[in-house]
């Protein structure tokens, strides 16, 4: 491949290059899996480094790491095991497993939140696959992360504001809800809290970057779009029940939890709040950029 088409690939290109290298040279028996089988698989991932190709070898020890590759020493089930493109890889469900084992829970949801939007793959595949070793250190961690995950989140920006909202101990919101007023359907919003007749919105830059007309920029097309929504409060079934209060945040920066609002009405008051706070965040694959939340 020539510098000037690999200078052009992002790091999810890049790793699947390494990791299509690395398997192809490793010895029979090797299955890529963790990071380097959810990036064949095409899941998304947040802040999770890519330097690495991941291998499982189904044997008891001998694992170790180098520059290029990590092998684990596992046991994997004949069923676990796939084909991507001709490389043995772990099955969704392993993958998702496997790094709801190991990574931190917030960025286990986004994987899991990605694969099960994306694939045919279930939290009951998944829970399976974790059954297989209960004596695992971080099962009880994975079984966490696997009960907040849900097929209905569709970005890493709406997979990282639940895992803010259960940092938060917010009441869970709705995810993906059709909205009406009187004239009939209104739009999707992202989250609804139908108690509180709050609308949540994550507007990602990734999210209206690619949809952006020439000369403008992604604010520029945020911006119109917040013009284009009602003036009014929308209702949250059909024009005839109570209306939201829509709430919108998007991405500058890391996300730092901090205390929030205690008290008999603390719910109403922590959820315009997060709004307010230093909690914005990059969808960026490394190192996120410190930002201040933006408020709608």
């Amino acid at each position: 491949m020539d510098s000037g088409h690999l200078s052009r690939l992002d790091a999810y290109g890049r790793h699947r290059l390494r990791a299509e290298a690395v398997a192809c040279a490793a010895s029979p028996g090797a299955t890529v899996s963790h990071v380097s089988a959810a990036v064949l698989h095409g899941f998304e991932l947040w802040n999770t480094p890519l330097d690495v190709v991941h291998l499982s070898r189904n044997r008891r020890g001998g694992g170790r790491k180098s520059a290029r590759r990590h092998v684990h020493s596992t046991w994997l089930a004949d069923n676990e095991i796939t084909e991507v493109d001709g490389l043995r890889v772990t099955t969704p469900a392993r993958t998702v497993a496997d790094l709801a084992r190991t990574l931190t829970f917030e960025q286990a949801l986004v994987v899991g939140n990605s694969a099960l939007h994306r694939s045919r793959l279930t939290k009951d595949a998944v829970a399976a696959s974790l059954a297989l070793s209960p004596n695992h250190p971080r099962h009880r961690h994975a079984l966490h992360a696997l009960t907040a995950m849900d097929s209905r989140i569709e970005s890493v920006g709406e997979s990282r504001s639940l895992a803010l909202f259960l940092h938060e101990h917010l009441p869970l919101p709705e995810p993906q809800v059709d909205i009406h007023d009187a004239r009939g359907f209104a739009g999707r919003v992202d989250f609804l809290w139908r108690e509180q007749r709050t609308i949540g919105e994550f507007d990602g830059r990734i999210k209206y970057g690619r949809l952006v007309p020439a000369g403008r920029s992604p604010e520029d097309a945020l911006w119109n779009e917040k013009l284009r929504e009602p003036t009014t409060d929308l209702p949250a079934r059909g024009g005839r029940g109570p209306t939201c209060r829509p709430r919108h945040w998007w991405q500058v920066g890391s996300w730092r939890p901090s205390r929030a609002a205690t008290g008999p009405s603390a719910t109403d008051r922590r959820l315009p709040q997060l709004e307010r706070r230093n909690a914005g965040w990059s969808e960026s694959e490394h190192l996120p950029v410190e930002g201040q939340l933006g408020v709608a």
